[in-house]
């Protein structure tokens, strides 16, 4: 049995495998291959190693866990439970791996308008987070594609960015006078109609058709998806999905050290915290596996003073 397996390998996973690594645990990484950012161009923000690429940075992340003698098998978990003092976790290769406790950071899936043409360009010009990928689309015509009240808000983050940004009203509610005088004040235009179509010319958007026929030329789209923690295969553990405060879609709640409602499960990265960046989550990571690690100190240090006194 091992101290500690995680569920997931992206910058929480890999940051909290490296931190129990060099704390002298035995852990291993589970991880599908399937990382969230894999279609973004480069990382941004993480100090030292601007746009590095996804992949490369985990690529970098894995040498330094095998560096200190953690473990990564490549697999998805299937199914995960409590097994007398510790966990069993069963991949989708029939196999299971055994742990005294489980650190879950398995990301979130974004849900996405079912729009032709959207997805094909998630991660390169349609996006979200003006921090992660705004320097990238500045000076360029931008277009937020409204699907619900807080198209404003992402509206006039944006305009921070580029002057030339227009609110595509598309299913969003009307917005409201205040809303209305705040975009008028920073010059946001709100184009009225349902949008039917992503377009891309040679690899690049173009802009967005309304059901009307007309077209709105944009560079850039950014749009803000339903955020969803992939929890799949560990409802066994009793690790289930929960509303965000903030109304952005499901997370698994945990507290601030990451200890989720279930005993010796602790999740970290865009699984408990939805609008965490790259940097946050290999944060989050961290600090989860220093919690961990001080809960495994407790344990053995109470089966230590049992033994002392046989």
């Amino acid at each position: 049995m091992r101290d500690v397996v995680v569920i997931g390998g992206g910058a929480a996973g890999l940051s909290g495998a490296v931190t129990l690594a060099r704390a002298r645990r035995s852990v291993l990484v589970i991880d599908d291959g399937t990382p969230r950012n894999a279609p973004a161009d480069g990382v941004h923000g993480i100090l030292g190693q601007e746009g590095v690429s996804p992949l490369e940075l985990l690529v970098r992340g894995r040498a330094e866990l095998a560096g200190y003698g953690g473990a990564l098998r490549t697999g998805r978990v299937v199914a995960a439970e409590r097994e007398d003092d510790g966990f069993v976790v069963t991949l989708d290769d029939g196999t299971t791996e055994r742990a005294r406790r489980l650190l879950v950071a398995t990301g979130l899936v974004d849900d996405l308008p079912d729009l032709p043409g959207l997805r094909e360009r998630w991660g390169h010009d349609v996006l979200h987070c003006p921090y992660c990928h705004g320097w990238e689309v500045r000076d360029q015509p931008i277009g937020v594609l409204a699907t619900s009240e807080r198209a404003v808000h992402q509206a006039l983050l944006f305009r921070q960015w580029s002057d030339d940004v227009v609110l595509l009203q598309h299913t969003a509610p009307e917005p409201t006078p205040e809303q209305a005088e705040q975009l008028a004040a920073r010059g946001i235009r709100v184009v009225r109609g349902v949008v039917v179509e992503v377009l891309a010319t040679d690899g690049r958007l173009t802009g967005v058709r309304l059901a009307s026929g007309d077209v709105v030329e944009r560079s850039a789209l950014t749009v803000m998806p339903r955020f969803v923690a992939r929890l799949d295969g560990l409802a066994g553990l009793g690790l289930t999905a929960v509303p965000h405060e903030m109304g952005v879609g499901e997370h698994a709640a945990s507290d601030l050290m990451g200890a989720s409602s279930v005993p010796g499960v602790w999740v970290a990265g865009n699984a408990t915290d939805l609008m965490a960046q790259v940097t946050g989550a290999m944060a989050a990571g961290t600090r989860a596996a220093a919690a961990l690690n001080m809960d495994l100190i407790a344990e053995d240090t109470a089966r230590a003073v049992v033994d002392l006194h046989r």
